[in-house]
């Protein structure tokens, strides 16, 4: 539950804040800490898992990120664990990290990089910028166009989900819902597909029953997240008090993984299980 509480903090306090300094690309760091889960898996991407010196405890894919030395939580890094590893460079991001921490360590003359990109249309240009920094241009340039690609290849020919609308649970209990101006709703925008939480103009909305059974879903999409195990048993309360919809009756319910909850290179994946979701959706 408190790895839970952790999590769900985020989502709903996290801020954006203006990046104040970032790495010269003129020496490649050889020693890297990362202050987010989506960060890490750029970094992978990127072929510099070698070079990652220290990441979150949240920090859970690849695998061997689960074996790199852990510095604390997003929110709440400890700036001993930082110092100790000796960073090159430590990148933050402004999704969940304080910009106090950051300020804290170029007050200490340790070189920062800040990932500004909050948005899936963002991306590729951040991850472009990224690996700019940390001396892998070529590789990120190649990631970047990538991922563009397939950003427009899906928009372009995913038809079957235009139109119908979805619910995206974050969390079943307590009802958090991926409202406006986060990476799910992007993606479903993509697909076009109408984000029923967007509606609120909040990104992780508190939802209510009430507010589902008067506007009900084609479908039912509850992430995995970090309890993935545990997830499914927890929708069984809410699912049941929601038996009379549709969606519920007519098993349009589906469970996804987290690749939307990271905005990174996975972030494809999350799209492509939305698109398998939505296919199955008459």
């Amino acid at each position: 539950m408190r790895r839970f509480s952790c999590w769900l903090l985020f989502f709903l306090f996290m801020a954006p804040w203006a990046p104040c300094s970032a790495a010269s690309a003129a020496d490649a760091p050889a020693r890297i800490i990362s202050l987010a889960p989506n960060i890490t898996e750029i970094l992978f991407a990127l072929g510099l898992g070698d070079r990652i010196a220290g990441v979150t405890n949240f920090c859970d894919y690849p695998e061997e990120a689960k074996r790199k030395p852990k510095i604390g939580g997003m929110s709440n890094p400890s700036l001993e664990a930082v110092v100790v590893l000796r960073p090159d460079v430590v990148v933050l991001t402004t999704d969940g990290n304080p910009k106090e921490f950051e300020e804290k360590l170029r007050s200490m003359n340790i070189r920062t990089y800040v990932f500004t990109a909050r948005r899936l249309s963002e991306l590729p240009q951040g991850i472009r910028e990224l690996g700019s920094a940390l001396g892998v241009k070529e590789k990120a340039d190649h990631l970047a166009a990538s991922i563009r690609s397939s950003l427009d290849s899906y928009g372009r020919s995913h038809t079957a989900a235009k139109g119908k609308k979805a619910l995206f649970i974050v969390w079943p209990e307590p009802l958090i819902a991926a409202g406006a101006g986060t990476v799910i709703d992007d993606s479903l925008t993509l697909l076009g597909v109408e984000n029923l939480a967007a509606r609120t103009g909040i990104a992780y909305p508190k939802y209510s029953i009430e507010e589902i059974l008067r506007h009900p879903p084609d479908v039912i999409i509850i992430g995995r997240g970090m309890d993935s195990k545990d997830v499914e048993n927890i929708s069984r309360g809410l699912l049941h008090r929601l038996k009379i919809l549709p969606a519920v009756r007519e098993g349009r319910v589906y469970y996804v993984g987290d690749g939307l909850f990271r905005l990174g290179p996975r972030t494809l994946q999350g799209i492509a299980e939305l698109i398998g979701v939505m296919g199955r959706t008459p």
